[in-house]
């Protein structure tokens, strides 16, 4: 029998590995990827507290979901957007060449 646990520790693991990829890579696509993940475990929670929480039946925790989903698709779009724009000025995606977009 799958546990609460188990589902906390997935997503612990899950998010884990999409902190790392944000603060270790420097292509600005994995980032990206890191996000999605970050935000995937986060939706894994949901899950498992709707579905080992008091009222099963009712569809609260899946509406957060899907609500999250769409969030993460358009967080998504627009940040793919972004990159290729940043792209096609510097024809790179390594963060740590485009910093004079500041200021």
């Amino acid at each position: 029998m799958v546990s609460l646990t188990h589902y906390l520790l997935l997503s612990a693991v899950l998010f884990s590995l999409g902190l790392t990829a944000v603060l270790v890579r420097r292509n600005a696509i994995l980032i990206l990827v890191g996000i999605e993940l970050m935000l995937n475990a986060a939706n894994l929670n949901f899950v498992a507290f709707w579905r080992f929480g008091p009222a099963p039946d009712q569809l609260a925790g899946l509406m957060f979901v899907l609500f999250a989903i769409g969030v993460a698709a358009a967080e998504a779009a627009v940040g793919l957007a972004l990159i290729i724009a940043v792209y096609r000025h510097y024809q790179t995606t390594d963060i740590d060449r485009i910093a004079d977009l500041k200021g």
